[in-house]
């Protein structure tokens, strides 16, 4: 039998072609006639476009057109639902915007035209001779003072997460509570910054009389894509081909914000030939999506020994003036914590701001922080140990719904999170330890992440060479996805990983939602594994109706796959390769479809994954710096179908929460509404100085629940849960409680001083 390939730690089988140059990224194919588009943006962050002058930009060299609202083509709208969820309007994913259709402006760094020249370069230079005029209004930039502030309903449209919810009657609880504690947290707008940027080209063809559009984009749902360009461009969906082999980093970006690629192909379209565009660094900060700044109050009551009577958890978010969406913070809150009595209700307010989207643990990150530093607040409070306290309010069931959870080991982190940080060894006191000239401080906290599957399709090829090919529309983040779907692949084909190759990024093949909210393995996998039955059944037909051989008459029930074989279950001697049955049929090959998607068991169960996350850190008084000396976390994610790239996912995740709790933060001016932080040397991400010794695991217990293959994602649980322990062992360090993200020195300094 061969060795089960799902749960070995085997090499990326792309990360031979990453390193040595041969994956080739949006911004690398080469078209022929390729030609090169650079944005113009705005100046200001309200108003309207007086005039545009482009004369010297039409003049400078190699410039073959410039497209501004005045001459560019004409989009429809984009659809208003993807996938049976909300894509715009309040609680919606994008923004309403359709890019160059009129001349109002809802932010600094819009486009407003669009420069296509011969090669880069001169595409660039003549952008920058675009001169624009405005009639210009007061920016709204403040949260609680914006003019326009609504209460979306559901996030994404879905029944299953509302944005505005009550349990119990958690207002009379918190009055009646013997101990209370309300604390109000913020966190700073974030931004995404892979390593490669946004970029699209675009080619359009005349076939049999019609238009076709080809893109290569940056994005990570190609059928999303696809999707809207048919309807912005008023094409087919047949006629629009999506490709994206590889992505260089995503964390929630390329997914939801479609102005630079729909510019693409308006400015291919007008010009007849290839085009490029391929945002600049700056551009990113505009144009490609945030996470939101939010203002969250939390309100606790319990009882004196602990236990949790009433939990409100309200935030106030923000998007921009075409966007509602909204950063869902109470996704922690609404199922961590035994709590008769629960509410939580979001608020956003619209402001001239770039429009925000998923960023890695969307509402979990920023919510779980606040969340998980108000429970240590009420630990401190009672005089409990901070793990003590979660354990006092365990959950065995989710306490918004009542349904049990599929699978939960929390506990089991809690133990083995403890062990490995020397969780024992803390003294309780704060501000009581130190190392040197260093305040050692200890936190934790308990992180979460939904376990989300949706439908999928996949195709399975077998080669009468006993090889075999599986396709999928889904995406490689660079999180692993093309090995694990390898992995899983070779195990339902019951053949060698080396014999099995798997294909994605294309919306030529069957059809997959967006690569997010940590769903592509528990989503792809079972739809591979059903492809790859459905193409074994295929075999198995012409096996029993082939006299030649040996399982001639049988039932498909009586035979199984082995060792790329299909043999007799009752006589494994009394079977054939793979090869063999397709060579006496004279087949090169056969192909099977299969779909997979979730079943009742989403009614009966609620589904999550969970973690405990410790940090140790050292502060220094004098300058206020944060540095962490350790970070452990444990994880009870399912079972791991790859347990290398599992653990780069968990500490790459680990790291981004580093940044989010100590350095990473977007500045506006707040006069105009223009970023003032657009480049990597402003705004500051973690560096390998700056990230200590990282310990990860995962208790790889299946669950049975989810799918037959019991994995669950782990793309984002690592960034949640960790800015809450780091931050509450600044305070186990010093005493002093900051509340607001990140934790900078001078945020520090200021606390000590008071």
């Amino acid at each position: 039998m061969l060795t089960e390939a799902t749960g070995q730690p085997l090499d990326r089988v792309d990360g031979r072609l990453k390193v040595m140059g041969g994956a080739r990224y949006t911004a690398e194919w080469d078209l022929p006639g390729l030609a090169y588009g650079a944005l113009a943006t705005s100046a200001i962050a309200r108003g309207k476009v007086r005039a545009i002058d482009v004369k010297a930009a039409q003049q400078a060299p190699g410039v073959l057109a410039v497209l501004t609202y005045l001459n560019a083509p004409r989009l429809q709208p984009m659809p208003d639902k993807v996938g049976g969820s909300l894509f715009r309007g309040e609680g919606g994913i994008t923004e309403t915007l359709q890019p160059l259709q009129d001349a109002a402006i809802a932010y600094a760094g819009q486009p407003l035209a669009v420069v296509v020249a011969d090669t880069h370069e001169h595409a660039r230079y003549a952008a920058t001779l675009v001169r624009i005029t405005y009639d210009e209004a007061k920016p709204e930039l403040d949260r609680a003072t914006a003019s326009r502030q609504t209460l979306p309903e559901a996030f994404t449209g879905s029944k299953e997460e509302p944005l505005q919810v009550t349990v119990g009657d958690p207002k009379a609880a918190l009055a009646a509570a013997p101990v209370k504690l309300e604390r109000v947290y913020e966190s700073a707008i974030t931004h995404h910054n892979p390593i490669e940027q946004l970029a699209t080209i675009a080619r359009w063809e005349k076939r049999n009389g019609a238009d076709y559009l080809t893109v290569y984009d940056t994005t990570r749902g190609v059928d999303t894509l696809q999707e809207v360009f048919a309807a912005s461009l008023n094409l087919p969906k047949e006629n629009v081909h999506i490709i994206c082999p590889f992505i260089g980093g995503a964390f929630g970006s390329k997914g939801w914000l479609y102005a630079p690629a729909l510019l693409t192909a308006m400015a291919a379209r007008v010009v007849g030939r290839p085009v490029k565009i391929e945002l600049r660094r700056q551009d990113m900060f505009s144009t490609a999506g945030q996470r939101g700044a939010t203002r969250q109050t939390l309100s606790l009551g319990a009882t004196r020994d602990g236990k949790l009577t009433a939990l409100q958890h309200d935030t106030q978010a923000q998007s921009s003036m075409v966007s509602g969406y909204t950063e869902p913070c109470a996704r922690v809150s609404r199922m961590m914590y035994a709590v008769p009595n629960l509410g939580f209700a979001h608020h956003l307010s619209h402001l001239n701001l770039p429009s925000p989207c998923p960023m890695r643990g969307p509402g979990e990150t920023v919510g779980g922080w606040a969340l998980e530093c108000a429970i240590d607040e009420l630990a401190t409070e009672l005089n409990l140990d901070p793990v003590e306290l979660r354990l006092r309010n365990y959950a065995d069931k989710n306490p918004e719904t009542g349904k049990p959870f599929s699978s939960k080991h929390l506990r089991e982190c809690y133990a083995r999170g403890q062990e490995l940080i020397g969780w024992k060894a803390r003294n309780p006191k704060p501000r009581s330890m130190r190392e040197g000239n260093s305040l050692i401080g200890y936190g934790m906290a308990t992180t979460m992440y939904p376990a989300a599957r949706r439908e999928a399709s996949a195709r399975t090829t077998l080669f009468a060479d006993g090889r075999a090919l599986v396709q999928s529309a889904t995406h490689e983040l660079g999180n692993g996805a093309y090995t694990i779907f390898r992995q899983i692949s070779a195990d339902a084909l019951a053949l060698p990983v080396e014999n099995v190759r798997f294909e994605l990024g294309d919306s030529a093949l069957p059809k997959a939602p967006t690569t997010g909210g940590s769903a592509t393995t528990a989503t792809i996998g079972p739809a591979a594994t059903a492809a790859c039955q459905e193409a074994l059944s295929a075999l198995k037909q012409i096996a029993i109706r082939d006299a030649k051989s040996p399982l001639f008459g049988a039932t498909e029930d009586a035979i199984e796959a082995r060792d790329g074989r299909l043999v007799r279950k009752a006589n494994a001697a009394q079977g054939e390769t793979y090869a063999a049955i397709l060579q006496r049929a004279k087949l090169p090959s056969i192909s099977a479809e299969g779909t997979a998607k979730p079943g009742d068991e989403r009614e009966q169960f609620s589904f999550y994954s969970f973690g405990a996350v410790f940090a140790k850190v050292r502060v220094d008084e004098a300058s206020g710096s944060v540095r962490v000396a350790q970070l452990c976390a444990v994880y009870d994610v399912g079972k791991l179908m790859n347990p290398q790239t599992a653990h780069s996912q968990f500490i790459g995740g680990m790291a981004m929460g580093l940044g989010a709790a100590l350095m990473e933060a977007t500045h506006y001016d707040a006069r105009n509404g223009r970023a003032v932080v657009r480049n990597l040397a402003d705004y500051h991400v973690p560096s390998m100085a700056d990230t200590p010794d990282i310990i990860a695991e995962a208790l790889n217990i299946p669950d049975p629940h989810i799918s037959a293959l019991g994995a669950r994602g782990i793309g984002e649980i690592g960034c949640v849960g960790t800015p809450a322990a780091i931050t509450n062992a600044v305070f186990h360090a010093t005493g002093q409680r900051l509340r607001s993200l990140p934790l900078t020195p001078d945020k520090l300094l200021k606390a000590l001083a008071s």
